[in-house]
């Protein structure tokens, strides 16, 4: 009896034994199905990290690229009437030495302008378009080609980096 007792405590002992390594098996599959889940979800966090960090990166690159355009435009609007009074000198400047210096002058101011993307916006001749040009009056049109066409420019237009600036003041004919 004791034989079979020794064999039966055995048997329990080998199927306790067998338990334990399957539940071991199994804790250890659920391990490494957790980790491998952990590790798909981190996988998708960086992922989403860094195109965020891309489009950050794109967008402040393309931030500092208009800022740099329009850094000095303040300081262009605010020359605008400096240079309409300029103009308005020099047509009716005598002529002379002087004359010539100073459309030298204000010649290099143009240039420098032109460079920083400031380009004067077409007027008399044009046809009337809102978009551009700001009409104070219509007169009536000297012929029949010059209706709905600017006659005369009160007040030059400005675009800086294809922006309107400033709206050329016009006279349209009517």
């Amino acid at each position: 009896m004791k034989k079979k007792e020794q064999e039966s405590n055995l048997e329990e002992e080998n199927i306790q034994a067998e338990n334990q390594e399957n539940l071991t098996e199994n804790e250890g599959s659920d391990e490494q199905a957790s980790t491998t889940d952990e590790l798909a979800e981190m996988k998708e966090k960086y992922l989403r990290l860094y195109s965020d960090f891309e489009n950050f990166r794109k967008r402040t690159a393309k931030e500092k690229v208009e800022l740099i355009q329009t850094a000095s435009a303040g300081l262009i609007i605010d020359l605008l009437p400096v240079i309409d009074d300029y103009e308005r000198a020099l047509a009716n400047a005598p002529e002379g030495e002087i004359s010539e210096g100073i459309q030298l002058i204000f010649s290099k101011i143009q240039s420098v302008l032109q460079s920083k993307g400031l380009k004067e916006l077409p007027a008399k001749g044009e046809v009337f378009d809102a978009e551009i040009h700001d009409c104070i009056t219509q007169f009536a049109a000297p012929t029949e080609t010059d209706k709905g066409k600017v006659i005369e420019v009160i007040e030059k237009g400005y675009t800086l980096h294809d922006k309107v600036i400033r709206f050329a003041k016009v006279v349209v004919g009517n």
